[in-house]
């Protein structure tokens, strides 16, 4: 089965650390080796700024870390499309306010991908399928 990766997801697998499970990780990897990892674009802004605000610490320059973190033997880019615009348009009013969990929850939506988040309020939503892992 497909996933699709919040951001804090996909950098918790992988930056080194222990926010995620080893089976969890093992799981993506799994899964990875399939081409079954996706990853909204957004992503790719979170993640810069998540570096730049010094909230992620890379072990090497966020220029090369972003490179091998998006190759395509790893993740699937979705870009931001039409399809996307649509699905947010869909989302129930009351739904998460932050914009890239928007996106991301949209992407998952529209592209019928199970979402692997630990977001709590995108969780409690039960506005998108989220990832049993």
């Amino acid at each position: 089965m497909s996933v699709l990766l919040d951001t804090h997801a996909w950098l918790w697998w992988l930056v080194p650390g222990d926010q995620l499970p080893r089976r969890v990780r093992d799981r993506l990897d799994e899964l990875a080796s399939r081409s079954e990892v996706y990853l909204s674009a957004i992503s790719l802004w979170e993640a810069q700024m998540a570096v730049s605000r010094g909230r992620v610490e890379l072990a090497q320059p966020f220029a090369q870390w972003i490179v091998e973190a998006t190759d395509p033997a790893l993740v699937k880019l979705v870009p931001l499309d039409v399809e996307v615009a649509i699905a947010l348009g869909e989302l129930p009013a009351s739904f998460h306010g932050d914009p890239a969990d928007r996106l991301i929850a949209a992407t998952s939506r529209c592209k019928r991908l199970p979402l692997a988040t630990w977001d709590k309020a995108l969780r409690r939503s039960r506005s998108i399928e989220i990832w049993k892992g």
